[in-house]
């Protein structure tokens, strides 16, 4: 069987009826590849009283990677970009040794009504890129090559598959991909990455004859291919890539494989010397608790 660990994951509420589905960081297991980080947000209808809009907070040693199914965020960051975030593009921005953004509702969202679905994930730089400096990527969806099937479309957000290569620039092999099952459709999927997950997002699949239920992510043998079988048609994330180049450890929104990186950035933060987003004098404090010494 190439399923070899399951996540369940936990909710978690993050304040303004935002609650999100968190698969990593994991007892089970800290990272897939190069992720450390996989949050799954809505289907949320979200209502003009709601405020979802998060004020500029900092990171380290990261690449946050931001997908919309629906929806849109207004992003805007440290070294002056403005991006509304829609549905279909990859957002890639490289922390390196600090960057602070916000996302916010767009403008033209104000006062409406509308549905909010996405992932948020967050891959740890390697270890020689962890102090780099920050930088914002924006790859549209038409940039992003299509996979078509017998019962199944997709695109490869990240990386390389079935032989197309996604534009996105990544700092270590990583691969991040957007399956669409029909009811009744098999996919065979090969060995893509050092290590490779699948995360089936509208309804449970199976794994060489063996169920993963929706919104569990599934770890698989890297090294075997795996035949994936959809009773219902369901979107299918993939993502993975090489081990990481160390243990990282994480606190807050910082990560870093030195914990002394973490205090110097709760520093750094606590004492407003991190530069902020420009016209925007808000922000989200510190946590009370310190990152463990």
């Amino acid at each position: 069987m190439p399923v070899i660990t399951e996540i369940g994951g936990h909710d978690k509420d993050l304040g303004g009826g935002l609650v999100i589905r968190r698969l990593l960081p994991a007892l089970a297991r800290q990272s897939i590849g190069p992720f450390v980080f996989f949050d799954h947000f809505g289907p949320l209808q979200v209502t003009p009283a709601m405020d979802l809009d998060v004020r500029p907070h900092p990171h380290i040693g990261l690449a946050t990677v931001t997908y919309l199914y629906d929806g849109a965020f207004m992003h805007r960051d440290s070294l002056g970009y403005e991006q509304c975030i829609e549905p279909g593009a990859i957002n890639w921005m490289t922390a390196g040794r600090g960057i602070v953004h916000s996302e916010r509702r767009p403008a033209d969202l104000v006062g409406r009504s509308y549905l909010l679905h996405g992932l948020q994930l967050w891959a740890a730089l390697p270890l020689a890129l962890e102090e780099t400096a920050p930088a914002f990527s924006h790859t549209p969806a038409a940039e992003l090559p299509q996979i078509g099937g017998d019962g199944y479309t997709g695109r490869v957000l990240v990386g390389s598959a079935f032989g197309l290569q996604s534009p996105v620039q990544v700092a270590s092999p990583t691969l991040y991909l957007d399956l669409a099952l029909a009811a009744g459709a098999s996919l065979n999927l090969p060995p893509l990455a050092g290590e490779i997950a699948i995360y089936p997002i509208d309804a449970d699949v199976s794994v060489d004859g063996r169920g993963v239920p929706q919104r569990v992510l599934a770890i698989l043998d890297a090294e075997q291919p795996a035949r994936i079988d959809a009773t219902r048609a369901t979107r299918l994330i993939v993502i993975g890539g090489d081990p990481l180049d160390g243990p990282r450890h994480l606190w807050w929104n910082f990560v870093s494989s030195r914990k002394q990186r973490l205090l110097e950035a709760a520093d750094s933060w606590a004492a407003g010397r991190m530069t902020s987003v420009a016209d925007d004098n808000t922000f989200i404090p510190l946590p009370k608790h310190r990152p463990p010494a």
